[in-house]
């Protein structure tokens, strides 16, 4: 039999006491952070942080239009929910949606002007928001601690869905 490493023997037991209480603060904290970015964007913008998600991927694709799965990859959404909120947003003239002329199934997502319009109009108010409430709270080696904590978890996280 061989000997469990430590960090085999850590990966096996429960969460500390003290790991328990860095976890809540983490998630609170996150989700408050996402609560008040959230109702900002939604204030000055009337975009949700999903439409805002979706015109950022648009705004960012080559012609501005991208296949639903592939946009559903891009943003990390099932392909369901991501159906019904572009019903919403194809109804508030954001988006169209239009046959994909090489996938039976698929549609393509396209940007519209308004849809653009709405996206530039929300930018400068989300990227103030993330400022106040995110970057200034930090130093700037917090921010770089965060990031690298946050990429090590992504890591981690992708490493994990590929077993």
């Amino acid at each position: 039999m061989t000997k469990a490493t430590p960090d085999r023997r850590r990966r096996r037991q429960l969460p500390t006491a003290e790991e328990l209480r860095i976890w809540r603060d983490f998630i609170e904290t996150t989700e408050a952070l996402r609560s008040r970015i959230a109702s900002r964007l939604q204030i000055e913008s009337s975009l949700s942080p999903g439409d805002y998600a979706v015109l950022l991927a648009l705004t960012e694709a080559p012609d501005q239009q991208l296949r639903s799965s592939e946009l559903a990859t891009h943003i990390g959404w099932e392909r369901s929910r991501l159906s019904h909120h572009l019903g919403r947003m194809e109804r508030r003239g954001l988006i169209r949606r239009q046959e994909c002329a090489t996938e039976p199934r698929g549609a393509e997502v396209h940007l519209t002007p308004a849809g653009a319009e709405a996206f530039r109009g929300s930018t400068v108010p989300h990227l103030r928001a993330i400022r106040e409430l995110f970057v200034d709270a930090l130093t700037p080696d917090q921010l770089r601690a965060a990031g690298e904590i946050a990429a090590a978890l992504r890591v981690h996280l992708d490493a994990r869905h590929k077993e």
